[in-house]
């Protein structure tokens, strides 16, 4: 069963596991289950995924109910109305906090405009050789994207060369080797924790919050993490 966070007459909302795609997909013909199907089945009617998350990203997902309500949603998201927070887990020591400001392009080949914002919730070092160091450092961060492109969180960490624990193809394929030969750990740890929005009926505002899957939070404790 999956986890329903929020529901009523024309939205619901579950808590995404990690693996766990949105719909089929020609990239993916190895998978037979997907969050669609399994909520149609779940609540015994038709639902629409107003937005996406990656296969192996974690969190909040948000379905409407009616076709009328799905497009009203997805302008919400097209004129940047919501607010995403995510957490991730990434290789080094990050900033404080920043701003990334690297335009990626789309499986078209078009360029396109995209902003993630980050702060640091906290780092640690932990003391497992990595390469020439005798310790692993790794970061906490909150981050909020701006614009919403395909795999835009994971490929800008890896564009400042902090990139996702567990990201394929674009984290540090020696450190995914690291986490799956020590722990036994494939997941990829970008943690979609929360929406807020206005609500299509009446504009109230809305936050849903998905708390950690259980690898993600076996992972903040591996790596001995101390804010969650």
């Amino acid at each position: 069963m999956l986890e329903i966070l929020y529901q009523d007459e024309s939205l619901v909302a579950i808590n995404k596991p990690h693996g766990l795609l949105v719909h089929r997909s020609p990239i993916a013909t190895n998978a037979d289950t997907f969050a669609v199907q399994e909520l149609r089945n779940q609540l015994d009617r038709h639902v629409y995924p107003v937005h996406r998350l990656d296969r192996k990203t974690s969190g909040v997902l948000l379905f409407a109910l009616d076709t009328d309500t799905l497009r009203h949603m997805q302008q919400v998201f097209s004129e940047r109305k919501i607010q995403k927070d995510y957490i991730a887990i990434v290789r080094g020591y990050t900033e404080d906090g920043g701003t990334i400001d690297y335009a990626l392009t789309n499986d078209k080949g078009k360029e396109q405009d995209a902003v993630t914002h980050y702060q640091t919730l906290e780092r640690t070092e932990i003391a497992v050789p990595f390469g020439k160091h005798p310790t692993s450092r790794y970061s906490l961060v909150a981050v909020k994207p701006e614009t919403g492109r395909m795999h835009q969180i994971r490929k800008h960490f890896a564009h400042i060369l902090h990139p996702i624990i567990g990201d394929r193809p674009h984290g540090c394929n020696k450190q995914n080797r690291l986490f799956k030969e020590k722990w036994e750990m494939t997941t990829m740890l970008l943690h979609a924790g929360q929406l807020r929005f206005n609500h299509p009926a009446d504009q109230d505002e809305v936050v849903i919050k998905a708390a950690f899957q259980s690898e993600f939070r076996r992972s903040i404790n591996l790596l001995g993490f101390e804010r969650f």
